[in-house]
């Protein structure tokens, strides 16, 4: 079979698992490829009947388990958001394999745990650095300046981290071909189940 990508994807799509397959492969890849447009998805969460989204960095997919791992500073609004209603959806699309995942389920908050320390311990010292800003992410503030991290300690920002765990129960996966576009969607209820949809 010819493949359109280093990730030797399909190039059309007439087996409904391949659709599975490829949002696997490309959703692992993404985890360390910081060039993939996969390792920055648009996660949603809700808050007063309003849908808020922010692009966040993955850390994590396993296709086994149905999770994808995001770090945030426990001080974020996303944090109250997911607290409320754990209803989330993560969104990406790469126009070079013209492909798009969508995937809905429920987001879980980790804070001071096991989880959060095998993290912290796995992350860089340049990932742990945005950890040490005062104040949190999005405080209304007069001096940006006032809050460059200048001199800190590296580990101290570990009191403001936080992870979520995405588990997802249903996983759309798009493929547009001038020829004929493919979608797909893939649940996991009571027993797993896929459908063809129109495009």
């Amino acid at each position: 079979m010819k493949s359109e990508s280093r990730l030797d994807l399909p190039i059309e799509y007439s087996k409904i698992e391949d659709t599975l397959i490829s949002a696997e492969k490309i959703l692992i890849r993404a985890v360390d490829d910081a060039k993939s447009l996969f390792h920055t998805p648009i996660v949603s969460s809700i808050k007063n009947n309003q849908i808020t989204s922010r692009v966040m960095v993955l850390r994590e997919f396993d296709l086994k388990d149905r999770k994808m791992r995001f770090h945030t500073d426990f001080r974020a609004s996303k944090i109250h958001h997911y607290e409320e209603d754990s209803s989330a959806t993560v969104i990406g699309y790469d126009p070079e394999i013209k492909i798009q995942i969508k995937l809905q389920g429920n987001m879980s908050i980790h804070y001071d745990d096991e989880t959060t320390k095998l993290a912290w311990d796995n992350s860089t010292s340049r990932s742990k650095k945005c950890y040490s800003v005062k104040g949190g992410s999005s405080k209304e503030i007069s001096n940006p300046e006032e809050y460059d991290i200048k001199d800190f300690k590296v580990e101290e920002g570990y009191k403001n981290f936080a992870v979520l765990v995405f588990h997802f129960n249903s996983l759309e996966f798009l493929y547009l071909k001038s020829s004929g576009h493919r979608r797909a969607i893939h649940k996991w209820n009571d027993e797993y189940d896929s459908k063809w949809l129109v495009p």
